[in-house]
């Protein structure tokens, strides 16, 4: 295995995944703090600082920030999730150097300059501003918030419009200093990157890490329920979903398998049924959004507002078929086909495989090796995948629509169709 890893004296792990034929070389640090750590009185306070650490240090201008990586060919950039923080770059092998110095600048150095952040600040309010324009992308969010109600797993990413107008610069700092430590964080590098060269760089450049993390989530309280927002668009975007799996649950993988075979691709279950034999979608596919703790399992659809009331109990009958019967053997082979060339062809890119490597060390503190990632799938069975749709269908239903309702089911009475096939299904 070309992985290696050190932890350095001031807490920060560092590791890289060497790539022979690479010219190229993928890095960043992954912290282990995303929304999910906010106060309900700071949501969006991650993400607007991941955009303020670009906007300027001692050395540095935001736009000099963004010519010295791009004068050399390379690309710098950033995300905030739920649970994870990243700043990440791509530069030739030669320019490792640069791209690691940027990095650690923008997270020790940063001025959270007020006149910037008053820009940024319309910048971030833009992007909300944006998603809610986009019904396939903001249902997203208002399935999340009524699966995990006040609670911070549960909020958006980007944060409230109203909550982020009022952000302050002394908030925005006293978030990175209570989150940003090393002893959260993976310095992460995969291409053509020696392991000793990494480490002394990082040594050099990440000596003024704080070593502790203060940031604290509570444990997600999955409940359920029902959200619907009438508007005038030609579809109904509809989420249906469950209390899902964790990264660490024992059946993960199984989850993985069932998703893949469920709704994962043109020969799914859902869509071969919904939209290849009876059009009643132009896109529908399943999901499984895992956390560390946690986790929401879905169904996404667009459809008419005719073909909605057709559509939400057919989702729930391939479901309990499932948990009742499993698969066939054909779709369960194809399942893991599916699954063990998404492993290989991560594999190929560098900019995948540190983010992987970053991500397994930070939820499981070590590195997964492939042929363990495949064993597990492998190891996938008929009783595996069965056992899987049956406990998703152990939780309360969450829905969220968007659109022309008038089609879709009420609530109370999916609630009920879901349980009545669950205890059938029980008994036989």
């Amino acid at each position: 295995m070309s992985v290696k890893v050190t932890r350095l004296d001031n807490g920060l792990t560092v590791a890289s995944d060497a790539m022979a034929e690479a010219q190229s070389v993928s890095l960043g640090v992954w912290i282990g703090v995303g929304t999910r750590h906010e106060a309900a009185e700071q949501n969006g306070v991650a993400h607007l600082l991941e955009h303020m650490t670009f906007k300027g240090t001692p050395g540095r201008s935001a736009q000099a920030i963004a010519e010295e990586i791009e004068a050399v060919g390379g690309h710098l950039n950033a995300y905030t999730g739920r649970e994870i923080t990243a700043y990440h770059a791509k530069v030739l092998a030669e320019d490792l150097p640069l791209g690691l110095e940027l990095i650690a600048d923008i997270l020790q150095r940063s001025l959270f300059d007020p006149a910037e952040l008053e820009r940024e600040r319309q910048v971030v309010l833009q992007e909300i501003g944006q998603a809610e324009d986009t019904p396939d992308d903001i249902v997203f969010d208002h399935f999340q918030e009524t699966a995990y109600p006040d609670q911070g797993v549960g909020r958006p990413v980007l944060g409230r419009p109203e909550i982020v107008a009022r952000l302050g610069r002394e908030e925005v700092i006293a978030f990175q200093r209570a989150g940003y430590g090393a002893e959260r964080m993976v310095l992460a590098a995969a291409g053509a990157v020696e392991h000793e060269c990494l480490v002394a760089l990082a040594e050099r450049h990440f000596a003024e890490l704080p070593r502790a993390c203060r940031a604290v989530a509570d444990r997600p309280a999955y409940r359920g329920g029902d959200f619907r927002e009438a508007r005038d668009l030609e579809q109904v975007h509809l989420l249906l979903g469950f209390e899902g799996l964790g990264f660490r649950d024992p059946d993960y993988h199984a989850c993985a398998v069932f998703s893949s075979a469920f709704g994962g691709g043109m020969s799914s279950r859902l869509f071969q049924e919904l939209r290849e034999r009876r059009g009643l979608v132009y896109s529908v596919f399943s999901f499984s959004a895992a956390q560390v703790d946690s986790g929401l399992f879905g169904v996404y659809a667009g459809t008419g507002e005719r073909e909605a009331a057709e559509l939400l109990p057919l989702v729930c009958e391939e479901w309990q078929r499932v948990a009742a019967d499993g698969l066939s053997e054909a779709e369960l082979a194809r399942a893991k086909a599916q699954l063990r060339a998404s492993v290989a062809m991560g594999r190929e890119r560098s900019e995948n495989r540190a983010e992987h490597l970053a991500s397994q060390i930070l939820v499981h503190g070590r590195p997964m090796p492939p042929a363990e990632i495949l064993a597990k799938v492998e190891a996938v069975d008929q009783a595996a995948v069965r056992r899987v749709a049956g406990r998703l269908l152990g939780s309360a239903p969450t829905l969220a629509a968007l659109g022309p309702l008038a089609g879709v089911e009420d609530y109370e009475r999916l609630r009920a169709r879901l349980g009545a096939r669950a205890a059938a299904s029980a008994s036989a």
